[in-house]
C-alpha cells in the first residue's frame, strides 16, 4: 500500500534524526489524506479539523494512547492508527456488545470488522471493551494520552461521567494528557437535564474535571461554529452528519454545519 510505504518511510527518518527535528504537522498530513479514508470522512475535516486538534492535544507518534469509544466510523481511528503504529501504541475501548444502549452491539461489530478488513494499518491496535464495574481502563499510568471525541453526553446521561473520568485519571501517567471535544451548551444549561440534547456546559466540564484531579492545560476555538444555536428539535443530530430529521429543513442545517465544540486539554499532576 503506497500509503503505508510513505508512513514507514516517515518513521525512518524520526528515527534517523529524531522526533523533535521531525514535522509533526507533515506526519499527520500524511496520515489524513491516506488513501486508506473513507471519502466521506475527508469530507468532514474542513469541519472536524483534525490535523489542528491533534497537534493542539500534542500527539506524538512514540505515545500510549487510548482512545474512548471510537464508534461504528472509526473516523479519529483511521487517523489515528498509521500515525502510532511503528513508535507508539494505539488503544481503542469499545462498550461490549452487551451493553444496554441498543446501538451497542452493531457498533461494536461495525467497528472490529473495519478493523478487521485492513490488518496492514489496524492489526497492531489494542482492542479493550469498557467496563461496567470496576471501570478500569488499563494499568494504573500506563498511557501518555486518553482522548475522546463527542461522548461526554452519553456519559452523563449513563450517570458515569465521575467513574468514566477517573477511570481515565488512574490509567494516566503522571504529566499525561487528556483531549476532550464536545458539543458546547451555554455554560447556564443544567448538564443532567441537557446532556440529552447532546450538548454539555464547558464550564462544568472543567470545573468537574478539576474536582477528580486534573488540571487544565489549555482551550481552543479550532472547533468553534458560532452558527450552531442548539435548539433543535432532535438536539445537535439535527445537524450534519445525522440529519436527524432526514430532509425536512436539511439545506437550513446543512448551512449550518456540524456543532460548535468545546476543545479542552488537561494533564494529569
Amino acid at each position: 500500500m503506497a500509503f503505508l510505504r510513505t508512513v514507514l518511510c516517515t518513521l525512518t527518518l524520526i528515527a534517523v534524526v529524531g522526533f523533535a527535528q521531525a514535522d509533526v504537522g507533515t506526519f499527520l498530513e500524511q496520515a489524513i489524506t491516506g488513501e486508506h479514508r473513507a471519502a466521506a470522512h475527508k469530507a468532514r475535516d474542513s469541519q472536524r479539523h483534525p490535523k489542528e486538534t491533534l497537534m493542539f492535544f500534542g500527539l506524538e507518534p512514540q505515545m500510549q494512547v487510548i482512545e474512548m469509544l471510537p464508534g461504528a466510523e472509526a473516523w479519529y481511528t483511521e487517523i489515528l492508527a498509521p500515525v502510532l503504529r511503528e513508535q507508539g501504541r494505539l488503544v481503542t475501548v469499545m462498550l461490549p456488545p452487551d451493553a444496554p444502549p441498543p446501538y451497542a452491539r452493531k457498533q461494536y461489530e461495525l467497528f472490529n470488522a473495519k478493523l478487521d478488513a485492513a490488518p496492514a494499518l489496524y492489526d497492531r491496535i489494542e482492542r479493550r471493551t469498557m467496563p461496567r464495574d470496576p471501570l478500569v481502563l488499563g494499568p494504573a499510568g500506563s498511557a501518555d494520552m486518553v482522548l475522546t471525541f463527542r461522548n461526554t453526553h452519553g456519559w452523563i446521561r449513563a450517570g458515569q461521567f465521575d467513574d468514566v473520568y477517573k477511570a481515565i485519571f488512574e490509567v494516566l501517567k503522571s504529566g499525561g494528557i487528556l483531549g476532550i471535544e464536545q458539543h458546547r451548551a451555554p455554560d447556564d444549561w443544567d448538564a443532567d437535564a441537557k446532556a440529552k440534547t447532546g450538548y454539555v456546559p464547558e464550564k462544568f466540564m472543567i470545573e468537574q474535571l478539576e474536582l477528580i484531579g486534573f488540571k487544565l492545560e489549555g482551550k481552543s476555538e479550532i472547533n468553534a461554529n458560532p452558527k450552531d444555536t442548539k435548539d433543535y428539535p432532535d438536539g445537535v443530530w439535527t445537524l450534519p452528519p445525522s440529519y436527524a430529521l432526514g430532509d425536512k429543513d436539511r439545506a437550513k442545517y446543512e448551512a449550518i454545519g456540524e456543532s460548535d465544540r468545546m476543545t479542552l486539554k488537561f494533564r494529569k499532576p
